[in-house]
């Protein structure tokens, strides 16, 4: 059978871990997708740079649209990230009926909706596996293994650089500060790492997550996005003591009102298996009402993890070729005629537990003037904890523990706090979740 001619846009990391990949695997991919893999021409910014892996054979040229144009190339890869020139190429390469791959899930999750209403006019394939969560299949898994299932949240460490920051802080004491720096030394954090630590790599994700998971349209403008700049080690030294962990986690829930989609640092019970996650791990859990809960592991970024996850669309692309459009798996899990017009959920519709901060002038009624704040506004508190300053010239803490409240209702209770003479600085807010595990 003919093989199958593939472009590169892009010969970077990810690029040349997707043909080293290929070279050392061929053999295995090919007795996998059915058809041999040529990749025929690459597109990069230096054609004159050295690569880290084998280029015999291959083209290479600084001109994109070369490899959009080209009719040989059945299947364009775009691994050169963002969404300007990215989604222009991703959107010629369809016009011109080429199956995409891409890992840019900042081009799907702004330009998702768009790109796949092209795909389904030119009846070709656009896939996305390693957008999210690099090596670890979460999209094939609630796509096609858990098509029987009603899923009704989805809960993940999605972004592994605020998984290690975090999990230094826990294990080394170390400030938010120190953490970072470390993890820029090591090659997890990027010298700007402002899409990492502001969560907004994590909501990325999390926009094709929620729309994986409930058949909504991709709506990254209406995630809920915090990072995890603004914690303390004391907070994680106070969350161990009440029985929980930080984790940054990306939340999709299913509620009889809408969906939540939010992205924040999260308490998370010591004992649960999200907790157990450390270092620069991703790690999703599923929970759809025939299975119950499902976890995925793995490492989520990485030139191979994620050229591990472009390989695998390309040999299910190649699968897919000869088959009827009606056929294949649709892009977001449902067929396009039956996404749902659910509402995603404001911040103030979101329900779950809070942990909140207080430091205070060290004075009698603190307490009693907060727990009646709380109880006013009928908010349950799980569990609170008085932090007694080390002299009488400093200030004390209050740390409380909620139940489960709307949180609206809990953004009037810290309103009023920090409207107290006590309260010294704004309120330290941390969402807690809990699952099923």
């Amino acid at each position: 059978m003919k093989p199958v001619n593939v472009g590169l846009l892009g010969l970077g990391t990810v690029g040349a871990g997707v043909v080293n990949l290929l070279t050392e695997n061929r053999d295995e991919i090919v007795r996998r997708a059915g058809r041999d893999i040529h990749i025929t021409r690459a597109a990069v910014r230096n054609p004159d740079k050295a690569r880290e892996c084998a280029v015999d054979g291959m083209q290479i040229g600084s001109d994109c649209q070369v490899i959009v144009d080209d009719p040989e190339i059945d299947v364009v890869l775009e691994l050169i990230g963002g969404d300007g020139l990215a989604f222009d190429l991703t959107m010629a390469a369809i016009e011109r009926g080429k199956h995409v791959i891409t890992a840019n899930k900042h081009l799907i999750a702004l330009h998702g909706n768009a790109i796949f209403a092209a795909a389904e006019r030119n009846n070709v394939v656009v896939s996305f596996e390693a957008a999210v969560a690099g090596g670890i299949p979460i999209i094939k898994a609630m796509r096609e293994s858990l098509a029987a299932n009603r899923i009704e949240w989805v809960a993940g460490i999605i972004n592994g650089t605020g998984n290690f920051i975090l999990t230094q802080m826990r294990f080394e004491g170390v400030s938010f500060e120190y953490a970072l720096a470390d993890a820029q030394r090591r090659g997890f954090a990027e010298a700007d790492p402002t899409f990492d630590i502001e969560g907004i790599d994590a909501a990325h994700k999390l926009a094709i997550i929620g729309s994986i998971a409930f058949g909504i349209p991709l709506s990254f403008e209406r995630v809920y996005t915090e990072g995890i700049r603004y914690l303390a080690s004391a907070d994680i030294a106070y969350a161990a003591r009440l029985g929980y962990r930080i984790k940054p986690l990306g939340i999709a829930k299913r509620t009889p009102e809408g969906v939540e989609l939010r992205v924040h640092p999260t308490l998370v019970p010591e004992k649960a298996l999200l907790a157990s996650v450390e270092g620069e791990k991703n790690a999703v859990m599923v929970y759809g009402d025939a299975v119950g809960p499902t976890v995925y592991y793995g490492a989520g970024a990485g030139a191979g993890p994620t050229a591990s996850a472009v390989v695998a669309d390309l040999t299910d692309t190649i699968r897919v070729l000869s088959t009827d459009p009606s056929g294949r798996v649709p892009h977001l899990a449902f067929q396009p005629d039956q996404i749902s017009d659910a509402p995603v959920l404001d911040r103030a519709d979101f329900e779950c537990g809070h942990y909140l901060r207080v430091q205070v002038a060290d004075q009698t009624g603190v307490m009693a003037a907060m727990t009646r704040v709380l109880a006013d506004l009928e908010i349950g508190i799980d569990a609170i904890l008085q932090e007694d300053p080390p002299t009488t010239e400093d200030d004390a803490h209050v740390i409380v523990v909620t139940k489960s409240a709307r949180e609206g209702r809990v953004l009037e209770a810290i309103a009023r706090i920090e409207a107290f003479d006590f309260a010294r600085k704004s309120l330290v807010h941390i969402r807690v979740a809990h699952f099923e595990d």
